[in-house]
């Protein structure tokens, strides 16, 4: 399954990776990959190959869509959701996937993630949530913990982090879920819902970054770092099942929002056909 996965579904003469050992984009990515897979084999998904675009931004996760062997574009610094809306309202019948990192979404690109959610965008986006900016040097991203060190914060960041599910959901999002590194099987899940759901959807999958963020804050290496996740991140079916003492300090792993919204560019298309008429 691996090795098929692999040679159906990436582009071979762009490997080896450029992730460091142990971190968690690579289990990602194949998540995305299983997802696809999994909905593609499945006459009733209506999920094509030829009809699916993926779509990156800038950073570490964003060199997926480049190893991933779809029609992709790899764009600019947190534009990857602007872009992305670009080509929906260009060709409305396509899955557009975008898989961004948690400073291209959440930073520099934090107004298009929320304006996509209020107005329900038929895009995919899977936030690779490392918790710094990886690629650029380690600097803090919006989702570093409080007190945790970065290069630009030698003696700790005292932000709060955005939690990116909770942001979406704020704005309006349609669909909006957690992931994790650790849970495969569910994160696949999530993400294979995400794509199926007609409107926004935004899955936050917390990734792993031994090398930066780990390293530095003293996390132990991608072992301990995806037991941390073990230990700590909770499906939701145990989540609600505990007594409110012991999900304190956890986090859930699944469905935060699912609602059933107008599609921004079915909307469109009708407020086309209005104005043909009115002519």
């Amino acid at each position: 399954m691996p090795s098929e996965l692999v040679h159906k579904f990436m582009r071979i003469d762009h490997l080896p990776h450029i992730w460091c050992a142990g971190c968690g984009n690579g289990i990602i990515m194949r998540d995305v990959a299983v997802a696809l897979q999994e909905l593609i084999d499945d006459p009733e998904s209506g999920v094509s190959r030829e009809k699916t675009v993926i779509v990156s931004g800038i950073g570490c996760s964003s060199r997926a869509a480049g190893y991933m062997d779809f029609d992709s574009i790899h764009t600019t610094h947190g534009r990857a959701i602007a872009f992305a809306t670009g080509i929906k309202f260009a060709h409305p019948e396509l899955e557009v996937i975008v898989l961004t990192g948690d400073g291209d979404c959440s930073a520099i690109g934090g107004n298009h993630l929320i304006h996509a959610a209020r107005r329900n965008i038929g895009l995919t986006v899977i936030a690779f949530n490392n918790d710094i900016y990886g690629m650029t040097g380690g600097q803090y991203s919006p989702t570093t913990p409080t007190g945790d060190v970065a290069t630009t914060a030698p003696y700790g960041n005292f932000d709060r982090p955005f939690d990116i599910a909770q942001l979406a959901a704020g704005a309006g999002a349609s669909f909006t879920a957690r992931g994790s590194a650790y849970h495969a099987r569910e994160t696949t899940e999530l993400i294979k819902q995400g794509i199926q759901h007609k409107g926004f959807s935004l899955i936050d999958v917390f990734s792993v970054c031994p090398t930066y963020y780990g390293r530095k804050n003293h996390k132990g290496g991608a072992v301990e770092m995806l037991a941390w996740q073990k230990e700590n991140m909770v499906p939701a079916s145990r989540y609600y099942a505990m007594s409110e003492e012991k999900r304190r300090d956890k986090i859930m792993v699944g469905i935060l929002t699912h609602n059933d919204f107008p599609e921004y560019t079915q909307q469109y298309a009708r407020l086309l056909e209005r104005a043909k008429k009115a002519k």
